[in-house]
Formats: structure tokens, C-alpha cells, sequence
């Protein structure tokens, strides 16, 4: 029997303890640095621990899996402390449920670990890290598994410092194992359903969620398919420390490509993907943004270790184990369910008749995939409804109501609590007993009949309270007889009539009180109970007070009352986000322009623009954390985070700054590196120079064939060129690799702490590159031997990015090299970090190039320095929706100053107040996903908001991608920016190649003047450089009338190659390929044209 876990949910360990760590039974634990408790640990009869000799890869199979069956653990980070030479340590990655890390201090056993796993294939997902002996680098509350097999002991602090609620550590004793398993911390909750529980009260009982500081892991997609649309992610919930949620993960770059729905689990606290399903017919992918409808999110439940859901329209009810996606039970009769509920081991389902299909079926004939109607408004059908109940364990049906009551049970209103089943029809709130589905009493609330789609009352049910809010009927319905619901599906915003909040006793239905009440933008009334109290809102627009009145919950006496949000923060948002908000113990959380933490003892206010929830759904708060899906928003593009994120709150408990003493560590090669100046024709760095101009003065004639091709794992960085070799990276094998130029054959190659996203760049002699392990290395180029490396990051954390461990400072692997007027001597710009908001900013480093010294470090942090939060109020001018922010780039220069992204920075690292055009991406120039928002300019910087982010495409030179030749700019591109989201084949826009002078743009009558000339071409030009008269590109063919699309985009389709003229576009030469280049992975030396493919090579094409 499962249980719903409305409240609490603790893990209860039955373990005998041994006589050597009965010490160890009551220990001092700090879940952050803001709540500390004693917690009792429990440790396990000791196992035989037969690992000493892990002779061969058989055995250490045999051996993992004894470990991973005694650990319990199912997925997850997985860390080996004293890997030694890897072969345990591969074989504990049981399945792609497990990212594992290993810990070893002899750099001779590492370099054995490093060379073994390689061998295996598994490098990334497997990988080896130094380690000092004593601090393990990782997050608070990140590991899931950690096998201590190291005959020097680890700190027990330690080890629970990083293990992750119900984590476990087995160690090594002697010739046994001792278990300890971290328990379940009472400040932390977990997040069940939709609105936090059966209840419908979106609070969660957690303690240390709490405005962000600090990142915990990163997940794809780094963003959501489109502005204009149905949400990427319709569902997610949480439960014993995983986390599910439903997502649309289809092309970025294309929002009229297929969909492709998965149901998704990750563990909570590491963010290791455990595994995924596909989901059958969904909601349409082109509905209009914010049309709702308001149920799709309760359709998924985690109760425990079962997960309970719809995987399509149409589909039963399945119940799933929670640790591993399979399907453990379907249930009889449940097809067309639309909303789930759990508690105390029965499901309470919302069901449709089946009478009308998918209501996607029906919007087709309103709108079809190569239209654009930007507010289409049309009626849509609802089936009507009845409700059941269902065994979980057993699937036997408890009872079933079909009467006239249930037929038109009222989108998310559905809820049980304190023994009852609550709903509303158009006319009635009912209440039936949960045991029997016998009403026990039924009260008038007539709503109104004619309404957005979007909208639903909201009930919620607390403590012998039932609490009933929405929109008022309007007179001119109230005098009409009844009538069945008009759904109307538009996505025009701010209708927010007055509503009406009235409480009902549980018990006999009786109206207790009435206040008034008001929807949010284009969402159902906030109504959330926290510490007794009932706060609803007011926060459509921009100048409303928010939610600022608390109410007793038993007389709805308003006896707290807040401040105004704009005491505190800038609303700058004209409207709230279109999404529920929700709460915690501490906080009332808010989505009026990003996240916004209310304390709701103080009334103080916290504002976080630069981080935001998605579109219809908003964010997940359990956990101790912040969960932030992933968004389709261009507001604050230059400081918002992107992607789906895990937020902790306060800085970490234990903080391991560098010193300067050992940031800086001599290699082999130290001394013995001899200077080699690069070619004229090489090309050096990424995009060939630090301008970042992806042109060279080489020339390549366009009558070339392929010289050589070289397979290496995949995905690879763009390559670089000088001398005779060619450097390129193997981004998630965290390696380098050096080939000949004349025949492809791998030289030497190198295996930095993490990943290398983009190539290196080439000095004197000397290749420079970051790693998103934090550390900038030096080495000599004609071997890969390490002259240093330099820990640019502040200290030694490591959280989870992307399915793989990193720095919580990385560094981008083409760092920026600047020669000095003394040709022996350079500078070396890096920068390490991801947000001015997170983790303490981003550093600027810059370092003696031949040295490794450190000749300045800048920290860019965009917090206000006295309260450590955003500044407020925000300076001005800010055009659009901007605001002060840093993120993360790969840096750039002109003449005497540095970039990242917008910002720029003087020759000695300082931080300038005012940027001035450079060649840039606004969302970085390795963002590869086209998103519908975006592009690259030659520009000051791009603004932020609906109606703002288009304008610099339209008025400077801006496209996918750009070659900046002088005064010419060559570019792939839009014909036009709307804010409509300028969707290439859906609303106007088309991909052209053209040639344009590096002036600004500001009238479309300039448009003869200022372009030399414009081409459609066959490829998606996805990489493209200038090599003399010749403009290179390749890509993938056209997308838009492929039979399958996505197979095209994402490289299965083979693609093209071209020369063209760089005078006047002429297409010169055309060649298939078997394969497109990755993402400007394209570059010219003196008659060779080389890049690397989606399929993991490395291509010479030879005059």
C-alpha cells in the first residue's frame, strides 16, 4: 500500500550497527549553512569487502554489482574515493542510470584509471578527479552513492556533508564493508502533485528553500521550443528524492517540428537523469501560448516509489516504479483520465467519457502548422466527466460516480483531504465520502459559463476548511438559465474580472466567509495556506500590491498585511508571469518578472529577475531546493539563467578557497616548451582570431576532395590549426586530441577534470584552454606534455551540468590569448564561473602566459554588494526588460578592450561602465539551438523583453551566424525580427545568406544601400568561414519541406557543402555530405577546408 505524502515524508532505516561506528550514531548534521539538527545515521552489519586485488574487468563487474545491491542505491552520482586504477570504478556505471566519479591521490594510478576507462568507452559519464585526501569536492547534498576504498579515513562530516538525503556511504574496513545511510532531513518536503498535494495547497512544509545563491545541477533543454506556444513542460512533481516531469523535447530551432513528449526522471539533489519513457499523443505543440488548459499538469503523481500517470491522451492510468520507468500496473477502465490524485493508497480520477477526441483534433482545422494567427480564438469542446476511485495497489475500483454532479467536474478542482473527496460543477461545491463516494453535502457556487480555457476555480482544503475562489458570474449569465461551460481557447492576456474567495466547514458545507479575490495573469486565483494563514493575491499588472493579505483561515479576518512588492523590488514586467505561484513555510514564492521570495513573518521582499519558471507552470520549491524548468523568454537575456535548473539558497557550509599559493601547478613541460610562432595562413583560436572574425586571408580553391577523415567521440568542439597538427575536443571525454594535418593520424592527446567545450588556442609554441573543471592548462603543442595549469575558479565545488560533473566556476575551453609588443610574451584572458547572481560572479583572470602567474583577477558580481542580493532599485536606463546581469561566454577582443558577451573590459581586466559594437551572441556564441529568440549581432548589446529583443536584428547585422571580414559582414540569417517570434516557415520569416556593409541598419528603406547581396541557399548553414575569395559553409538541408524534419536538423540526413563567392554569393562548388559540421565547426587553412561532424569526426577536404 502506497501512501500519499501530503505532508513529511521521512526514511526509516532498520540497520544493525557495528561496534565500529557506534561512535557515529548520533552526529551533528547540517542539511545548508541556515538549518543545522542532530540526525541520527545508521550503519549496516559490515559485508566481506572483496576488493582488495580487482584483477581484471570481469571481476570488478562482479564486484560492482555485490556493492551496488548491498548500497540499495538506484541511480545516481556514484563516487569511488581511492579508485585507483579505474577498473572498479568503470564497472560501477551498472547502466546510463549512473554517473560515476572517482577520487584518487597518485597521479600515477589516476593517469592508469584515466587510460583504462577510455578503453572502456565510458570516459565523461566515468571520469577520475584529483584529490587532496581530506575535502571531497562536490556540493552539499549531491552524492547518492560514495564507496570509500582508501585506507586513509574520510572525514564522516565530510562524507555527509555531500551525501544526498537517503544517501549512502559504504566503507571500506579491513576485509568488510560498513553502510551508512544520511537520513531524510525533517526541514525538507517533497512535492507530490500538481498544486503540492491532494489538498490543492501549492505550500510546501520546507525550511530550506530560499531565495538562490548557489547552483545545484543543470539539465537540458536549455530552453523551451517557443515564446507563442504550448509550454515545453506540462508536469512535474517530486517524491523520495526524484524528480519526474513531462516535456516536449523536440528541435529548439523549429517549433513546427514534431514533437517529441518524454517522461522524464532524475534524481532530486544530483540531477543524473535515471531514465526516460516516450509519451504517446499530446497536447498540440502550436496551441497559443497561455490558452491553457489547466489540468494537463495533473496528470502526473509520485507517491513513494510509484509513479502515477497518463503517458498520453487517451492512455490509462499506468503505475510505474518510480526507480526505474517500467510499467508495474495499468488500470481496468481508465482511459481518458484527465486528472490524478493520491492519498492513502487509493487514486481519485477525473475521467472523460471519451465522446469528444483530443481536443488538438479540433484546433487543427483553426489553425494549421505553416499559419500564424497571433491571438486565434476558438471554442473548445470538453467531454463530459465522471469520477473513480481506484486501489493503487490492487486496481480494483472502490466506486465509481456517474451522476449528473460529477459530469462536469470543474477543471483542478478536484482534491481529498481529512477523509473526503471535494469538487465543483458549474452550480455546486460537493464533498463526498473518500471511503464510498456517498455525498455527504453539497453547497451552492454557480460560476460563470462562458470562459477563457485557462480558467478554473481553485479549491483548496486545510485544516476543516474548504476554500473556493474565482472569477464572479457576470450579471448578464446570472439571470440566464443553465447552460453547459463555453470554453474558450485565446491567448490574450490580462482579464482578470473580480472574483470572489469563499470558505465552506469540511464537515457540513457550511459558508463560513467571503473575501474578495482576482485570477492572475491568464492563470486561476493564487489561494495558498501557510502557517494557518490564507494569502491571495494581486498581482496582474505591473503597479498591483501583490500578495500582501493574510487571513485567518476559520473567520477571514485579514490579521497580516505585507508591504507592497515595489518596496522592495521593480515589477518591471508589465504583467505576472503566466504561471501559479506558490509557497513554502518561509516563503510565498512569486512569478511577477522572475522569482520572488516573500518572508512571510517579516514581509520583507527578495526579488531574482535573472532566474525564472516556465510558461503555465511556473517552479517546483521541495527539497531544500529550487527547482526552475527551462523557459522560452528573451526578458533579461543578458543576465537570465537558462536551462532547467537546481537552485540551493546561502552560501555553502564549508567554503575551500584556493589559496594563491596552489592555484597556480608546474607541469612536466615547465620549462621546456620552445617558441613557435603561428603561420600567417594557420588559424589559431576559435573563429581564427581574437575578434572572433571567422575569416582568414588563406585561400582554398573552391575544386576540392576529401584528404582524410579521422573518428573520434563525439560531440566535438570546432577544430584549430597551426603548424602541422590540429587540435580539437572531444567535449564529454574531457579530451584533447592533436592530429597530423597531411594525414588525420592522432598524434597525442590529453584528458583535462571535465569537459573542454571549444577548442584551444595556440601560442608561441604553446596551446591554451580551460576546462569546465575550473582550471586553465598550458601545453606544449607538439606533445600534450603540461607546462602548468591554473585554478581560475575560487575553490573546489562540483555540481552536475548536463549529465556530468563540473565545476561550479568553469572555465570555456578557448580562452582568449592577447600577444604583447615583446612577441615572447602574452596574456591569457580567462574567465570562470556561470552567473553574476550565482555563486559568488564570475572571475576574470589574466595570466602571464609562459609563467601561468596571475597578473590580475576581476570578480564580477552583479549582487548588491551590502545586501547580497539584486540591486534595487535597478539603475537606469534600462531599455526593455535589462537589467545588470553577467553570464558566462568565450571571450573576445578589438583593438583595446575584452568581452563576454555585452560587457567589456579594459587590457588590464577592469570592469567598464559603458560597451561599445562587437561581434557577439547574446546567448553565447556556443549556443547551437536556434532558439526562436535569439542571434548573434555586430553590435553594443542586445535588449530584452516581448517587444524589445527583436529591434537590434532589424537595425544592425545580425543572423545564426556571422564572418566579419573589415568592413564587410557576411552572415546566415532572418529576413526580419518580429516580436510575433519571427518562427522561420510559420510566421513570415525565411533563412537567406547574404553580404551586407558593417553599417547600422535603422531604416528598412536602407536596406539597397546596405546589402551587397542575399541568396537562398539549399543548406542550413550550421558552420561557415571566410577563406580569400571563397565563403565556405555547410550544413544540413533545408528543414522546412523534409519528409522528417528532425532527422535533417539533427544531422541523420546527411547535408552539403559549398563554396560560394564572397563577392556577389555566386555558388562556386557544391559537395554532399554524410554528414553536416556541429555548430561553426568549420575553418580554413592555405587549400585545406576542415571541420568536424555530428557523427564525431574530423574531415580534410584538400585542393
Amino acid at each position: 500500500m502506497w501512501k500519499s505524502t501530503s505532508g513529511k515524508r521521512r526514511v526509516v532505516s532498520r540497520l544493525t550497527c557495528t561496534t565500529v561506528y557506534t561512535f557515529l550514531m548520533v552526529l551533528f548534521w547540517s542539511f545548508s549553512s541556515s538549518v543545522s539538527m542532530n540526525q541520527v545515521q545508521a550503519a549496516e552489519q559490515p559485508a566481506a569487502a572483496d576488493t582488495a586485488d580487482v584483477a581484471d574487468v570481469d571481476t570488478a563487474g562482479r564486484v560492482a554489482e555485490r556493492l551496488l545491491q548491498q548500497s540499495g542505491v538506484r541511480g545516481g552520482l556514484v563516487v569511488h574515493v581511492g579508485c585507483g586504477d579505474g577498473r572498479l570504478t568503470a564497472a560501477l556505471r551498472a547502466d546510463e542510470s549512473y554517473l560515476v566519479h572517482g577520487l584518487e591521490k597518485d597521479r600515477t594510478a589516476r593517469d592508469q584509471a584515466r587510460n583504462h576507462i577510455h578503453a572502456q568507452g565510458l570516459y565523461g559519464v566515468v571520469a577520475i578527479g584529483d584529490w587532496n585526501g581530506t575535502h571531497l569536492p562536490y556540493a552539499e547534498n549531491l552524492v547518492n552513492l560514495m564507496i570509500v576504498d582508501h585506507p586513509d579515513p574520510v572525514s564522516m562530516d565530510e562524507v555527509l556533508r555531500v551525501l544526498a538525503p537517503g544517501g549512502v556511504a559504504l566503507v571500506r574496513q579491513d576485509q568488510t564493508w560498513s553502510k551508512t545511510v544520511k537520513p531524510w532531513p525533517e526541514e525538507i518536503d517533497e512535492w507530490t502533485h500538481y498544486l503540492h498535494s491532494p489538498s490543492n495547497n501549492a505550500v510546501a512544509d520546507d525550511r530550506v528553500v530560499g531565495p538562490p545563491t548557489r547552483l545545484q545541477w543543470v539539465a537540458p533543454p536549455q530552453w523551451s521550443r517557443s515564446h507563442e506556444h504550448l509550454a515545453t513542460l506540462s508536469a512535474a512533481v517530486s517524491a523520495k528524492g526524484r524528480l519526474f516531469y513531462i516535456l516536449d523535447q523536440g528541435a529548439t530551432a523549429d517549433v513546427t517540428m514534431p514533437p517529441r513528449w518524454m517522461l522524464v526522471a532524475r534524481d532530486a539533489f544530483s540531477g543524473v537523469k535515471l531514465w526516460e519513457r516516450p509519451m504517446a499523443t499530446w497536447e498540440w505543440r502550436l496551441r497559443g501560448f497561455r490558452s491553457g488548459p489547466p489540468e494537463l499538469a495533473r496528470r502526473l503523481v509520485a507517491v513513494g516509489d510509484r509513479l502515477f500517470v497518463t503517458l498520453g491522451y487517451g492512455q490509462k492510468v499506468a503505475a510505474l516504479d518510480a526507480a526505474t520507468g517500467e510499467t508495474v500496473h495499468e488500470y481496468d477502465q481508465t482511459e481518458n483520465t484527465q486528472e490524478i490524485l493520491v492519498s492513502d493508497g487509493v487514486l481519485y480520477l477525473v475521467i472523460g467519457d471519451g465522446a469528444s477526441e483530443p481536443a488538438a483534433q479540433a484546433r487543427r482545422a483553426q489553425r494549421t502548422d505553416r499559419q500564424w494567427n497571433w491571438w486565434p480564438i476558438y471554442d473548445e469542446p470538453r467531454p463530459a466527466t465522471r469520477l473513480m476511485a481506484v486501489d493503487a495497489e490492487s486496481g480494483r475500483t472502490r466506486w465509481e460516480h456517474r451522476g449528473i454532479e460529477s459530469r462536469q467536474v470543474m477543471p483542478t478542482t478536484l482534491a481529498v483531504a481529512e477523509g473526503s473527496v471535494f469538487f465543483q460543477n458549474p452550480d455546486h461545491l460537493l464533498c463526498l465520502d473518500a471511503e464510498t463516494g456517498r455525498e455527504i453535502w453539497r453547497s451552492a457556487r454557480p460560476i460563470s459559463r462562458r470562459r477563457p480555457a485557462w480558467t478554473a476555480p481553485t479549491l483548496v482544503v486545510h485544516d476543516g476548511v474548504v476554500l473556493s475562489a474565482d472569477r464572479e458570474v457576470p450579471e448578464d449569465e446570472a439571470d440566464e438559465p443553465p447552460a453547459e461551460v463555453e470554453w474558450i481557447v485565446t491567448s490574450q492576456g490580462g482579464i482578470s474580472p473580480p472574483g470572489r474567495l469563499i470558505a465552506f466547514c469540511a464537515q457540513t458545507g457550511e459558508r463560513l466567509w467571503t473575501a474578495p479575490c482576482r485570477e492572475g495573469y491568464n492563470t486561476p486565483v493564487d489561494v495558498l495556506v501557510v502557517g494557518g494563514l490564507v494569502w491571495t493575491g494581486n498581482l496582474v499588472g505591473a503597479k498591483d500590491p501583490g500578495i500582501i493579505h493574510g487571513r485567518d483561515l476559520r473567520t477571514g479576518e485579514i490579521v497580516r498585511q505585507r508591504p507592497r512588492d515595489q518596496e522592495f523590488y521593480q515589477p518591471i514586467m508589465s504583467h505576472a508571469r503566466c504561471h501559479r505561484h506558490k509557497a513554502t513555510e518561509r516563503y510565498l514564492i512569486t512569478g511577477r518578472t522572475g522569482v520572488e521570495f516573500a518572508d512571510v513573518e517579516t514581509g520583507e521582499a527578495f526579488a531574482h529577475h535573472w532566474v525564472r519558471g516556465e510558461c503555465q507552470y511556473g517552479v517546483i520549491p521541495c527539497n531544500g531546493l529550487l527547482y526552475a524548468p527551462p523557459h522560452p523568454c528573451a526578458c533579461f537575456v543578458l543576465a537570465k539563467l537558462n536551462s532547467f535548473l537546481a537552485l540551493a539558497s546561502d552560501p555553502p557550509r564549508v567554503e575551500l578557497p584556493a589559496t594563491d599559493d596552489d592555484r597556480l601547478e608546474p607541469g612536466p613541460a615547465y620549462d621546456g616548451v620552445q617558441p613557435v610562432p603561428a603561420a600567417a595562413g594557420d588559424w589559431p583560436t576559435y573563429r581564427h582570431d581574437p575578434g572572433r572574425s571567422g575569416a582568414t586571408s588563406a585561400r582554398v580553391s573552391p575544386d576540392v576532395q576529401i584528404a582524410w577523415e579521422t573518428q573520434l567521440a563525439k560531440p566535438l568542439s570546432a577544430p584549430v590549426a597551426a603548424g602541422d597538427l590540429v587540435y580539437v575536443a572531444s567535449i564529454d571525454t574531457h579530451t584533447l586530441h592533436a592530429l597530423d594535418l597531411e594525414s588525420g593520424r592522432q598524434v597525442w592527446q590529453f584528458t583535462a577534470g571535465a569537459r573542454i567545450d571549444s577548442p584551444p588556442t595556440y601560442w608561441n609554441g604553446r596551446l591554451l584552454l580551460g576546462s569546465a573543471d575550473g582550471w586553465v592548462y598550458c601545453l606544449r603543442a607538439a606533445d600534450g606534455r603540461l607546462a602548468w595549469r591554473y585554478r581560475a575558479a575560487p575553490g573546489e565545488r562540483l555540481v552536475t551540468v548536463h549529465g556530468q560533473l563540473e565545476s561550479a566556476w568553469p572555465v570555456h575551453g578557448s580562452v582568449l590569448v592577447l600577444p604583447e609588443s615583446d612577441s615572447s610574451q602574452a596574456t591569457v584572458y580567462a574567465t570562470a564561473g556561470r552567473s553574476g547572481y550565482l555563486d559568488g560572479g564570475i572571475v576574470l583572470v589574466r595570466l602571464d602566459a609562459v609563467s601561468g602567474q596571475e597578473r590580475s583577477r576581476t570578480i564580477v558580481d552583479t549582487r548588491d554588494q551590502q545586501t547580497d542580493h539584486q540591486p534595487h532599485p535597478l539603475p537606469r536606463p534600462t531599455p526593455g526588460f535589462s537589467m545588470p546581469g553577467a553570464l558566462n561566454d568565450i571571450l573576445s577582443a578589438q583593438q583595446d578592450a575584452v568581452f563576454m558577451r555585452h560587457l567589456r573590459f579594459a587590457l588590464d581586466g577592469a570592469l567598464q561602465p559603458e560597451t561599445v559594437p562587437h561581434l557577439h551572441s547574446p546567448a553565447g556564441f556556443l549556443d547551437d539551438t536556434w532558439w526562436h529568440r535569439t542571434y548573434w549581432i555586430i553590435g553594443s548589446k542586445m535588449h530584452g523583453g516581448w517587444g524589445a529583443w527583436p529591434n537590434m536584428g532589424d537595425q544592425v547585422p545580425s543572423g545564426r551566424l556571422l564572418v566579419q571580414d573589415g568592413d564587410v559582414v557576411y552572415g546566415f540569417g532572418r529576413d526580419r525580427y518580429h516580436r510575433d517570434g519571427s518562427h522561420v516557415g510559420l510566421g513570415g520569416a525565411q533563412y537567406r545568406l547574404f553580404a551586407r556593409n558593417l553599417v547600422d541598419l535603422t531604416r528598412r528603406k536602407d536596406a539597397d544601400e546596405v546589402f551587397r547581396w542575399e541568396r537562398a541557399v539549399e543548406p542550413t548553414v550550421r558552420a561557415m568561414a571566410l577563406a580569400g575569395e571563397s565563403l565556405w559553409i555547410a550544413g544540413p538541408g533545408d528543414m522546412l519541406d523534409a519528409e522528417d524534419p528532425t532527422a535533417v536538423w539533427e544531422g541523420h540526413a546527411g547535408g552539403s557543402l559549398w563554396a560560394v563567392s564572397a563577392s556577389d554569393g555566386q555558388k562556386q562548388a557544391a559537395y554532399p555530405l554524410d554528414a553536416p559540421p556541429v555548430f561553426d565547426g568549420l575553418i580554413a587553412v592555405p587549400g585545406r577546408v576542415l571541420y568536424s561532424t555530428t557523427d564525431g569526426r574530423i574531415v580534410c577536404w584538400s585542393q
